[in-house]
């Protein structure tokens, strides 16, 4: 059985009419996964309460401070706002963001006890949240929370976070890139939002892989990426745990990105990450384009499934 860390509260965080970072982009996905050949290999996991998790705040604490903490739970509690021009609170969300948290953190836990991959069904996404600024349709640093999380369980020495959303996780960096323990790399679209991730970046302990990618790039230009620098870079560290910032805006049939990928293609790239281990937790960042959005989890899924040790 394959796990599916999911709640349809994670739909309540309401964007506003038009906003592409809509709860329709779950729906699309659960429905998609539920019309597989193999859905009754699926396990469907509510995530944690967070009133049964205290952890869940004493790990978002590690990484933002409760200044930046309290401005999205009063944004909230007066019915919500904007803490950038992008990235909206609804009356929900504060909430929202916290049971996303609580389910990368399960997906944490059930990677480690059973040795095989996962994924987090979950919004807000996170890779573009900075410790102290939301921004990019992102309130916490889901994968970076995570990251550090799995650093506290026991055998657990290295953590690698393979971020292939089409925009680069400036959050995420920020956030690792001084801990010699956490590997961050980025295959991203250069010159798009946020503008960041320069190859020139390698990170305090030359812990950090920036692969800016050209508008237009197709498979062949990640398949060369991932085998003479994602995959070396990746066996390099041995990560004990693979943290994936999964988003899938790298699509040609995306709105907001010029990359030229097809949904199948992300299977390629699920297929690489089981080669270096099994100890993967996929969490939902990106994608707008629903159906090829819905296609590309399920191609990740799918070859988890059909690479099943």
């Amino acid at each position: 059985m394959f796990p599916i860390i999911y709640s349809e509260f994670f739909m309540l965080h309401e964007t506003g009419r038009l906003h592409p970072e809509r709860p329709e982009r779950l729906s699309a996905i659960v429905e998609a996964l539920k019309a597989s050949a193999w859905a009754d290999r699926l396990d469907w996991q509510a995530p944690t309460p967070v009133e049964k998790r205290p952890v869940v705040m004493a790990q978002i604490e590690q990484i933002h401070p409760q200044s930046y903490i309290q401005e999205i739970q009063q944004l909230a509690a007066r019915g919500g706002g904007h803490v950038d021009p992008d990235t909206p609170v609804s009356r929900l969300s504060y909430d929202v963001a916290l049971l996303a948290v609580s389910a990368w953190l399960d997906g944490v836990d059930r990677v480690l006890a059973t040795g095989t991959p996962a994924f987090v069904l979950a919004r807000p996404p996170g890779h573009h949240a900075l410790s102290s600024r939301g921004m990019g349709f992102c309130l916490f640093s889901n994968a970076a929370i995570a990251a550090h999380y799995a650093l506290e369980q026991p055998g657990i020495e290295r953590v690698a976070i393979l971020d292939w959303d089409v925009h680069h996780g400036n959050g995420t960096q920020a956030i690792v890139e001084n801990n010699p323990q956490i590997a961050y790399c980025s295959l991203h679209q250069w010159g798009a939002y946020p503008r960041t991730g320069a190859g020139s970046e390698r990170g305090a302990h030359n812990n950090v892989l920036n692969i800016p990618m050209l508008a237009g790039s197709e498979v062949a230009h990640y398949r060369q990426a991932f085998e003479k620098e994602v995959m070396p870079f990746l066996q390099n560290f041995q990560p004990d745990i693979l943290i994936v910032s999964a988003g899938y805006d790298a699509n040609a049939a995306d709105p907001l990105a010029g990359i030229e990928l097809q949904p199948e293609d992300f299977g390629l790239f699920t297929d690489y990450c089981l080669t270096l281990t099994r100890r993967i937790v996929f969490g939902l960042e990106g994608g707008y384009d629903l159906k090829a959005l819905a296609k590309s989890v399920v191609a990740t899924v799918e070859r988890c499934l059909l690479q099943k040790s």
